[in-house]
């Protein structure tokens, strides 16, 4: 099948261009092939971000089980490359003052969050009643997984949301601290998630075919995905905003998006430092299970941290900033270093293909020190 490559421009300086040339479209489009190939995934599409601006958008494979093609407009699920939109979009209500990164969240509930009914949209915040450290949570907590939760609270003995440790004392991952930053605005604030994510991000940066929920018009490009086993599934329709992982996007759009976050577009020098900034070491020897034992201190990466929606590290390139996204079909990253505003950004709608995201970077960019091992365990990786 033949892929559909769209190269938009690659203009460097001189002295940049003879020393660190990226590839070009037709050698990145070749070693997707090869990977592909090595891996069995079915579809895979790859975008790259050089000064801040998008010079090459590939998309490769089928996008369903059909063998319709994936093109650079399919409509893919982002997962959780979700919540570094979304705590863009939050540090942008910072700027305007709207919250703060260091103010408890009760001070913008009208009542106790235990007091809350429960709604399915969210998490059982009423479990919570006898646990009063949820008074010491924070916005920057919740956006650097220091909340104490696990990743969900349906994952729980009995669906019933804890705390783990003392909000802010260490790292561990949760699409729940998310949830409740959302719950948070939309409860406290009077915002409504969904639409701040559409015109303070993907319209910003013209990511049309860019959603936090299910839109008809998506259908006629549409990516399902498949499994380790090889076994399709279809895309998940979703009917609500989740700030941990609801938006389906595509290859054009999340390459804006990715652009953006490293140009700083839209947010105030202050703010997108925060968002790459270390805030908090990360400790573990992996990112999954979620509450794993701390390693000792001399076993620790001392360049690894969470910053706000992203994790960022330091590497032969120096600071870096990366987001994972996956599910059970689906497999993504996207990873950007600082020095020359370089990214790559990467979807599978196939999870298999996620054994080639470190190869596929390298190629791009060269060595980053992308903690891989960190973001995928014991997972083998092909070269």
């Amino acid at each position: 099948m033949r892929p559909f490559v769209l190269l938009l421009s690659l203009l460097l300086p001189g002295p940049l261009l003879a020393a660190n040339a990226l590839p070009a479209a037709a050698a990145v489009d070749a070693e997707m092939q090869r990977l592909m190939r090595a891996t069995r995934a079915e579809g895979l599409a790859l975008a790259v971000i050089d000064n801040g601006k998008v010079v090459q958008v590939h998309a490769l494979g089928k996008r369903n089980a059909a063998g319709d093609p994936l093109t650079p407009d399919t409509v893919m699920y982002a997962a959780s490359l979700t919540k570094a939109a979304f705590a863009y979009m939050v540090l942008q209500l910072v700027d305007e003052g709207m919250i703060d990164l260091d103010r408890p969240i009760t001070a913008y509930l009208d009542r106790p969050l235990p007091e809350y009914p429960d709604e399915k949209k969210y998490a059982p915040w009423s479990t919570l009643k006898d646990d009063p450290r949820w008074q010491q949570l924070t916005a920057r907590m919740l956006l650097s997984h220091r909340s104490g939760f696990s990743n969900f609270a349906f994952l729980e003995p009995e669906g019933k949301l804890r705390i783990h440790f003392d909000p802010g004392t260490r790292y561990a991952y949760s699409g729940e601290g998310l949830i409740l930053l959302q719950f948070v605005l939309e409860r406290g604030l009077g915002l409504d998630v969904g639409k701040e994510m559409q015109r303070r991000v993907f319209d910003r940066f013209g990511m049309s075919r860019t959603s936090m929920m299910w839109r008809a018009d998506f259908a006629d490009n549409l990516a399902d995905g498949w499994t380790a086993d090889g076994s399709t599934e279809p895309h998940d329709e979703r009917s609500r905003v989740r700030a941990a992982g609801s938006m389906d996007t595509t290859p054009h759009d999340i390459a804006r998006l990715a652009a953006g976050l490293v140009r700083g577009e839209g947010l105030s020098p202050a703010s997108r430092s925060e968002m790459v900034r270390a805030q908090w070491p990360i400790t573990t020897a992996s990112q999954f299970p979620t509450l794993q034992d701390e390693l000792p201190p001399e076993r620790r990466r001392r360049d690894l941290a969470a910053g706000l929606g992203v994790v960022v590290f330091d590497g032969p390139q120096g600071h870096g900033f990366y987001k994972g996204g996956h599910d059970d079909a689906v497999g993504n990253t996207m990873l950007c270093v600082e020095r020359g505003q370089r990214c790559v950004v990467i979807l599978g709608n196939d999870v298999r293909a996620e054994a080639a995201f470190p190869a596929l970077v390298r190629f791009v960019l060269g060595e980053t020190g992308t903690p891989w091992t960190w973001e995928y365990g014991s997972k083998a990786f092909v070269r």
